[in-house]
């Protein structure tokens, strides 16, 4: 398993990351369990979590993957494994958290309480990435990475993230911090995909330049990149089926994973893979950690059996015909997901 440095930190992770949102919800104990243990066989030893998973938030289910990550933890050496997890973003937007009755916000009250209670749940004295799951561009960026700094100077965390940032967003923290002395965010997990390509466009540059790494989520595009929607199909258990039959936000989530043009590049995707020899899984797996701003992808699993294929990608380096083909159908359907 390749293996590559968090931003400017000291930390090295496996490029490949096993995500556990669906842990609790769709996977039950026994089922992540199995698939944590094969990751770590495989030479994985980064894994991600957050307190506001299972997804999709539920207040009965709040904590509750992190409860199910710590008692797995407990079964091993606590500095094999590189553990990242994250405190909500405000719940006045898009998304409402599932912790703290649904009035989290990026302060110090919340940073605060979420550690703490995160720790306990994971059953561990600190965690060695820690981040803000969603931004709040509207408040000071200054209380918050304050606070993120007093948790790595008091050793409850080695490094801090962002996730689901934009540009301005980014620049603007990382300018705080170096006006104010504090720790700098050293990751950025925003979504990031064949079928989402959009961070290339300014993120990637500030991310090169400023010495952030991304650490993208949903490297198949939410299962998309899978094929297992193709042709209108909406498998019984799979995400999205899921969140179409639920409505609202969800289901809008659904039809931008889910639409005309993302079928169509996924199908010619396909073809790419058959001709490289690989499934399409293990080509979205593999593309999405080769980038140079890209220090490890998170991928996600709820059963084993989708387990081979990703591991697979974990050597694969594709060549330049590959990625030429790959450019060809990105540039034929552009940003497919909007």
């Amino acid at each position: 398993m390749q293996t590559k440095r968090l931003g400017k930190s000291a930390i090295s992770v496996s490029k490949i990351c096993m995500g556990t949102m669906t842990f609790g919800s769709q996977a039950d104990e026994a089922t992540a369990f199995r698939i944590l243990d094969r990751s770590l066989d495989a030479g994985i030893n980064f894994f991600d979590t957050a307190e506001n998973y299972p997804v999709p938030p539920r207040e009965e289910w709040a904590g509750r993957t992190e409860e199910i990550v710590g008692r797995w933890l407990k079964t091993k050496r606590r500095d094999e494994v590189i553990l990242a997890t994250k405190v909500s973003g405000p719940s006045h937007g898009w998304i409402k958290s599932s912790q703290r009755a649904g009035m989290t916000a990026l302060d110090r009250h919340n940073v605060v309480r979420a550690i703490e209670a995160s720790l306990t749940r994971l059953g561990t004295d600190y965690v060695d990435l820690y981040q803000t799951h969603w931004p709040d561009h509207g408040a000071r960026y200054e209380e918050a990475l304050g606070a993120l700094d007093d948790l790595v100077r008091e050793g409850k965390v080695r490094i801090i993230g962002c996730s689901n940032e934009t540009t301005w967003g980014l620049m603007n923290s990382l300018a705080v911090s170096d006006r104010e002395g504090f720790a700098r965010y050293d990751t950025i997990q925003n979504n990031y995909s064949l079928n989402n390509r959009r961070f290339e466009d300014e993120l990637a540059q500030a991310c090169r330049q400023e010495g952030v790494s991304l650490i993208p989520y949903s490297p198949l595009a939410g299962g998309v990149l899978s094929g297992k929607y193709n042709g209108g199909a909406t498998p019984e258990g799979a995400r999205f089926s899921n969140y179409i039959k639920l409505g609202g936000r969800q289901a809008v989530m659904a039809q931008r994973f889910i639409n005309e043009k993302s079928i169509a590049s996924t199908e010619r995707f396909q073809v790419i893979a058959a001709e490289a020899g690989m499934s399409v899984v293990t080509l979205a797996t593999a593309w999405s950690k080769q980038p140079d701003f890209v220090a490890s992808t998170i991928v996600g699993a709820t059963s084993e059996d989708q387990l081979d294929d990703i591991f697979a990608a974990g050597d694969v380096t594709l060549d330049d015909d590959v990625l030429k083909k790959i450019d060809a159908v990105s540039k034929e359907f552009l940003y497919p997901m909007g």
